[in-house]
């Protein structure tokens, strides 16, 4: 049975869309892709259709990720379509929940960091406004999240 995974953040620029590509980097590398799907998503819609972010896209590249999707924002029926929905900060968390309001699907929205091995990060930072060195620490704290949320499956 294929699984689904959906990442989130606020505008689905940054975050999700290089949590989603590196786990698709990996699921790739260990013949996984039929096994596991994923998909990302923004709580918010500020960004809709647009790619991710040229930083963004810049730092995953330098370090041999392809990089691909679009903007979408998160809503109620992706409950449904996903097994594992994997906020991004506190915030994004919060805002899934708020869409559930009977706490039905509670038990398939988890926090990235909780996957994370070697970060202690309680939250994935949003790198929007600061420089290239938070986009390359985001993507070291994604890197080992993915790897601990790859470890984490029953594939």
């Amino acid at each position: 049975m294929t699984q689904r995974v959906l990442f989130v953040c606020l505008g689905n620029i940054c975050r999700s869309p290089a949590a989603e590509n590196i786990m698709n980097h990996l699921l790739r590398e260990r013949g996984l892709t039929d096994r596991i799907l994923c998909d990302s998503a923004g709580t918010g819609g500020y960004h809709v259709g647009a790619p991710p972010d040229s930083r963004m896209s810049a730092a995953l590249k330098e370090k041999g990720y392809l990089v691909s999707g679009r903007a979408r924002q998160f809503e109620a029926r992706d409950f449904q379509n996903f097994d594992l929905i994997i906020a991004m900060d506190e915030e994004n968390y919060r805002d899934i929940l708020r869409l559930d309001p009977q706490g039905l699907h509670r038990q398939k929205v988890k926090r990235m960091t909780a996957f994370a091995r070697r970060h202690s990060e309680t939250e994935v930072p949003d790198p929007y406004y600061g420089g290239q060195e938070g986009f390359n620490r985001v993507i070291a704290l994604l890197e080992d999240a993915c790897q601990g949320l790859l470890e984490s499956l029953d594939v």
